[in-house]
This record gives structure tokens, sequence and C-alpha cells, in this order.
């Protein structure tokens, strides 16, 4: 078909693109743990672009540089599926109460403080 169309037209660029992406096209056919589509990941990622739109509006560097820092926190501990407002909760107050220290602040990052937990409960 490509060869009948002139090189230039619409139909001949979108077949082209097609073919110069066959492999990530068909990907999905030969794993099957790969989606069909992105949705799933434009949904995970609608949130972020909001907050990111939202963020102009900070009134200033250091409003957007504190927003930027909230939200990468609650979205990091939504990807590692915990309840932003229990994790930074607790790690506030280990921080505000000296119960960590500033050399230990690796141990409040979202894996780490979900690994702590966990251990902590199956103790319980």
């Amino acid at each position: 078909m490509l060869d009948q169309l002139f090189s230039q037209s619409k139909l001949a660029e979108a077949i082209n693109y097609t073919l110069n992406h066959w492999d990530g096209l068909t990907l999905f056919l030969r794993d099957g743990r790969v989606e069909v589509d992105s949705n799933t990941v434009e949904r995970s990622m609608r949130p972020i672009a909001m907050g990111r739109r939202n963020s102009l509006f900070s009134g200033s560097e250091s409003g957007a540089e504190s927003w930027a820092i909230l939200a990468s926190l609650v979205n990091t501990a939504k990807l590692h599926e915990l309840d932003p407002q229990v994790y930074l909760a607790d790690v506030l107050e280990r921080i505000i109460s000296g119960q960590t220290k500033s050399h230990q602040l690796r141990e409040l990052l979202a894996w780490n403080w979900k690994a702590r937990e966990l251990s902590a409960r199956e103790a319980a």
C-alpha cells in the first residue's frame, strides 16, 4: 500500500510512523504484562500534572519550592500505597520530637518507612 502513495502524503506519513513504531505498538501481544493502552499510566499522572498547573499560583519562588516538595512527598507516599496524611503526620512527629535525628532521615523515606511499619505489624 505504501508504494502506491505519494511519499509526502499524510497517509504515507501515518503508515511510516506506524511501521517505525511497530515493535512498541505490538509489545502487548508478546508480553501479557503490558497494557494495551496507556490509560492507567495517564490516570496516575493526572494529579501530578494538575498539581503542577495549580502550583503556578503559589505566590512566590519559595512558595513554589515548598509546593514542589510537598507534592513530591504526597505522590511518593501514594506510589508506595501509603496514606499520605498518616505517613506525613508520623514523619513530621518523628522529626519534631527528635525521635529521628538528622543523620537518620533516610529511615523516613516512604519505602523505608513502609518496610519498618510492616515489620512492626508483623512483630505485634
